[in-house]
């Protein structure tokens, strides 16, 4: 095909029926839910909701097979649910427990295969190597890796898994069969079992990218399938159209590396700790948790901003810029500063005279951005590093160090900056993400 290799001739484009059965997908099934199900056999056949919190006003994050019976899905109201199913049992969702689940998950694959990459907390993939490649012993490498999850975690825990040419179609393929399926996508067979799925069910297409594709004309699988890579490229306004283009087609084009450039916590406030003070603290200990999060992770950042959102609706925004650091106390010294000029623009006082019993705030974050490591540090010629060269900041360094040191051997906080907000949700600052796995570290705390 000549439009094989458009995308950059540096980039390697392997062809379907070259990769042939390459990749190995497996996404676990009602996740959160299935884990309290394993942890408590008394929720075994039951509707379970996994929530953040113990309100009915929260949403639910996962849902069993159960309550998806009666329409209860991640983002449903736990007020709407109750209402869709009346014995609907709600669980306040255990970050850390499914992290730890994560892990014993991986252990039980990797006797049978390596894992290539960790999507999610609840997605991987594998590379399939040469006989592996072969459509029975694909096979039995997917059911192999199924007993070993049963028999190594628990019978509990299911999961769907798809091979394909590449990760891209062998991720989808995990969609058309669940619980528990396991779903084959021949490069021969393309589009296949592809056409039995929606738009949106592609990684990738949201709903504004649904709206662009329904005004380009194309609103099914079968009518995406048969574009050509220019006209997703369009549609899609980057070359990341086109990748999508290869990626359906079953060509296995190198997804792009990216790093980080932003890293921060952010907390919708329990009803009772949204006054002043409360939410003041809170801010404080999410950056804290930032900051050490940054330094495992050896990073140094140049830019903070805190928001906060008010129950009116109204939000405010502070940002600082800075010399590349790492430095708990240099950002705390940023956001008591940002606090008070938040203060002084919405209240018309630094120390604003308001009862501690008003609730004010609905939601803070403090973000660290522009990311960086030691070597990609420059020195400014005008600056004299006065980090470096203060007494004060290196005392506050080894402060640092110290209060670090503690944390690894006693495996949890020992030592922090200021009062430890008690929240109804708990792990403060502590949540797994779409794509990211925090680390069992980060819930010391």
């Amino acid at each position: 095909m000549n439009n094989a290799y458009s995308l950059d001739m540096d980039t390697a484009i392997e062809s379907p029926i070259k990769a042939g059965l390459k990749w190995l997908f497996l996404d676990l099934n009602s996740y959160f839910a299935s884990v309290e199900q394993q942890e408590n056999p008394h929720l075994i056949g039951k509707p379970v909701a996994v929530v953040p919190s113990m309100t009915d006003a929260t949403c639910a994050i996962a849902a069993s097979y159960e309550a998806k019976a009666f329409g209860v899905k991640t983002g449903t109201k736990i007020y709407e649910a109750k209402k869709m199913c009346p014995n609907l049992i709600c669980i306040k969702a255990d970050h850390s427990r499914y992290v730890d689940y994560h892990h014993r998950i991986i252990e039980a694959t990797e006797r049978v295969i390596p894992v290539n990459k960790t999507w999610s907390v609840d997605e991987f993939d594998c590379l399939l190597l040469g006989r592996e490649r072969k459509y029975e012993n694909a096979v039995k490498l997917a059911n192999d890796m199924k007993q070993s999850i049963y028999d190594h975690v628990g019978k509990q825990i299911r999961c769907s898994i798809g091979i394909a040419p590449n990760s891209f179609l062998a991720k989808v393929a995990t969609e058309i069969e669940k619980p528990n399926g396991l779903v084959i996508l021949k490069p021969e067979d393309l589009p296949g079992r592809l056409l039995e799925l929606k738009l949106t069910d592609l990684p990738g297409i949201n709903i504004a990218m649904l709206t662009r594709l329904n005004k380009a004309g194309i609103n099914t699988i079968e009518g995406l399938y048969h574009t050509s890579p220019k006209q997703c490229r369009a549609i899609w306004r980057s070359v990341q159209g086109e990748r999508f283009w290869y990626w359906l087609h079953g060509y296995d084009v190198p997804y792009q590396k990216t790093s980080p450039s932003m890293l921060g916590h952010s907390r919708m406030l329990d009803p009772k700790s949204r006054t002043l003070e409360e939410t003041r603290q809170m801010g404080r200990r999410l950056l804290f948790k930032a900051c050490t999060r940054l330094r495992r992770k050896q990073l140094y950042a140049k830019h903070f901003i805190m928001k906060v959102t008010f129950l009116n609706g109204q939000r405010w925004v502070g940002h600082r810029d800075f010399p590349a650091s790492q430095d708990t106390f240099l950002m705390m010294s940023f956001f008591d500063a940002m606090w008070q000029q938040m203060c002084l623009e919405c209240f018309g006082s630094t120390t604003p005279n308001i009862s501690n019993r008003k609730m004010i705030f609905l939601k803070i974050s403090t973000l660290l951005h522009g990311l960086t490591t030691d070597e990609g540090i420059t020195g400014d010629l005008f600056d004299l590093d006065y980090q470096k060269q203060s007494d004060n900041h290196i005392k506050k360094k080894n402060l640092i160090t110290a209060i670090d040191g503690l944390q690894e051997k006693y495996k949890k906080e020992t030592v922090w900056l200021g009062v430890v907000p008690e929240t109804l949700a708990g792990d403060v600052g502590t949540k797994i993400a779409f794509n990211r796995v925090p680390s069992k570290e980060e819930f010391w705390g």
